[in-house]
């Protein structure tokens, strides 16, 4: 480990400690972390050890911590002594009083942050009204008495707490006394500020993607605060990690560091270029033998039917445009639902639109474009359906601008797409191969609610769902990806040969995850329903 001094020489600087990535680093933005009350950014070493293979990681030491001196802990003051210290964007990473600090953070500077990942941090230390998971008031207050009147022994009590019930409750008990206590006020404030921060406003709207971890045996921040806290923010991952206490990088370093670089890969701060000359051929090729392989997209576009059809009301839509009707199945639906419409096909791919022609006699317009760049004149939709196909378009903001201009003032916008958590098990068996993109980039679920609401549409139902499909070995489940047309089009994938080593050890990572079912393959389905206001 060695020490970095990033912020100015002003007399007030906090103390960084560095490790440089000794690997091929994923991208320049690097992960930064932020320690809990009582400790310093030492606390991170095994943690960092993990992370560093692909990550250039920084870790601060708070004002009074470690190697920092005294300082501030006025929450904006705190705040913009953080900004100062940090490079202009990073990925944040906060344990328990540093996981609640992140978030303020990123809340206050969402553009300068690219994730952010909490261990063991609640939304509020201590229980108030409409949050019970949290330590009582009585209990905290108890215990800054306690540290007043003598340090030492307060500390030594609340490293048993953070140790206590955890697998390896000793060896973590022993790891955390090594850090020595300080007399300071520096303490005695940043416990003050502990029990003050209150985080719930800022988790329910947090514009970035957030993965938060709780320990199953953690009697500071209780499991049930978990639960709580993917009620309060449904955007964001909340994992929680078994036979771990409060301190998750001293009890599992390996399998917390897992859980941070599985999360970090869904949400890449690297944007891949998706290959659309790629996609269209990917598509066309698979157009004899797509609707072999589609049962979830057909359950999945028959919900977003229903959907529609309980937002129904008048006459019906007029005019109505499939985009990535692939061959065909839902524009001829479209058209036996919508008897008086007239009902258009759009897809990207040459192939699919001459399939869907040939086979679905009832529809009479097909047209083979680009989504973003539609061929239609500006208000003349009534309805875009579309099903599974926005996860192949470039620019999600300019994709929805673009439907926005073709749809009339209170047309219908209903589709579905996937989110970053399908094909995880793909991903994460990859991950431990090589560092190539082998599976595509996924939004988030609040990317795509966010860049819907931000281009003029009124929100009607946005809904969620995790659908697993098992298969019984591997060949299955890449014979059905072929068959479906959904190759790798991201232009950071890897355009060489896959040795046979590298395919073993990817077949080996695949199969650790095989359970009574199968193989697991997880898609994450979003379907929204929108009007044009």
């Amino acid at each position: 480990m060695t020490m970095a001094n990033v912020c100015p020489s002003d007399g007030a600087s906090l103390a960084v400690h560095a490790w440089p990535c000794t690997g091929k680093p994923v991208a320049d933005t690097p992960v930064v972390l932020l320690h809990g009350w009582g400790s310093d950014g030492s606390v991170w070493n095994r943690l960092a050890q993990e992370l560093r293979e692909r990550f250039r990681v920084l870790a601060v030491d708070l004002p009074g911590f470690g190697d920092s001196p005294p300082g501030s802990y006025d929450l904006p003051q705190l705040l913009a002594q953080l900004a100062q210290t940090l490079p202009e964007r990073v990925i944040l990473v906060g344990w328990s009083l540093g996981g609640m600090l992140v978030t303020a953070y990123a809340a206050r500077w969402p553009r300068r942050v690219a994730q952010l990942v909490t261990l063991s941090a609640n939304a509020t230390f201590i229980r108030r009204p409409g949050w019970p998971s949290a330590m009582p008031r009585r209990t905290f207050a108890a215990f800054c008495e306690d540290f007043d009147a003598d340090p030492a022994a307060a500390c030594r009590q609340f490293h048993g707490l953070q140790a206590r019930g955890d697998n390896r409750e000793r060896q973590v008990l022993r790891d955390l006394r090594k850090h020595p206590v300080a007399l300071g006020s520096s303490w005695q404030n940043a416990l003050r500020l502990l029990g003050e921060l209150d985080n719930r406003r800022h988790l329910a709207s947090l514009a970035v993607p957030a993965l938060h971890l709780f320990g199953e045996r953690d009697i500071l921040v209780p499991p049930a605060a978990a639960r709580a806290m993917a009620d309060a923010c449904p955007g964001a991952r909340v994992k929680v990690l078994p036979g771990i206490a409060h301190v998750p990088h001293y009890s599992d370093p390996a399998t917390t560091a897992e859980a941070i670089l599985t999360f970090l890969d869904l949400h890449q701060v690297e944007k891949y270029e998706i290959d659309k000359a790629q996609v269209a051929r990917s598509f066309g090729r698979a157009a004899g033998t797509y609707d072999s392989a589609a049962a979830l997209q057909r359950r999945v576009g028959e919900d977003l039917i229903a959907d529609l059809a309980r937002l129904e009301g008048g006459a019906g839509p007029r005019l109505v445009a499939d985009l990535g009707c692939g061959t065909g199945h839902f524009c001829e639906r479209l058209a036996r639902h919508y008897p008086r419409s007239t009902c258009i096909g759009l897809d990207l791919a040459e192939g699919m639109v001459v399939h869907a022609r040939d086979h679905r006699p009832e529809v009479r317009g097909w047209l083979c474009a680009d989504a973003e760049q539609l061929p239609l004149a500006a208000g003349s939709l009534d309805l875009v359906f579309s099903n599974f196909t926005f996860q192949w378009c470039q620019q999600l903001p300019a994709l929805m601008a673009e439907l926005g201009r073709a749809l009339k003032p209170g047309g219908v916008l209903a589709f579905t797409t996937v989110g970053p958590e399908s094909l995880r098990e793909l991903r994460r068996a990859w991950l431990r191969v090589d560092r190539y993109a082998h599976v595509n980039r996924f939004e988030s679920p609040g990317t795509i609610r966010a860049a819907v609401a931000s281009s003029g549409f009124a929100m009607e139902s946005f809904a969620v769902e995790q659908c697993i499909k098992y298969h019984p070995d591997l060949k299955s489940l890449t014979r059905e990806l072929k068959n479906l047309g959904a190759h790798n089009v991201n232009q950071g994938r890897n355009v060489g040969l896959t040795g046979r080593r590298r395919l073993q050890a990817f077949r080996e990572a695949y199969e650790a995850q095989r359970t009574d079912r199968g193989l697991p393959a997880t898609w994450e389905v979003i379907r929204v329903v929108a009007v044009k206001s």
